[in-house]
């Protein structure tokens, strides 16, 4: 992990579309979400209880609260600074004006957390 609590990825390119492999799905618990630096980006990983895989931009659109630390469901994370909450699905606010996050494809291939950006 890097300095700021964010965990650097290496890219790399399958047949059909590139992904960027940004750690190890030991490293991120049941439950837990994560910041990593994607392709120069901030993108928040998070592991659902059933450990499937969500990802979001990790900043959060109205005050910059960090997304990887709110809490979150199947559906939705929930800004801890101001409780925002987005859509995985689409990135939207669910609660209020304040613009969507981006949102990518993230899947656990052979142990490691591949994101799509």
């Amino acid at each position: 992990m890097s300095a700021g609590g964010v965990d650097s990825a290496r890219s790399f390119r399958s047949r059909r579309s590139a992904a960027v492999a940004v750690g190890a799905m030991e490293d991120l618990q049941l439950g837990e979400g994560r910041a990593y630096v994607v392709g120069g980006k901030q993108i928040a990983v998070f592991r659902m209880t059933d450990g499937t895989l969500h990802a979001t931009d990790a900043v959060c659109p109205h005050r910059g609260g960090p997304l990887a630390d709110g809490q979150f469901d199947l559906g939705a994370v929930v800004c801890p600074l101001h409780q925002y909450a987005f859509s995985f699905g689409d990135g939207s606010c669910r609660n209020g004006d304040v613009g969507a996050v981006g949102v990518y494809r993230a899947e656990d291939r052979d142990g490691q957390i591949l994101v799509w950006v």
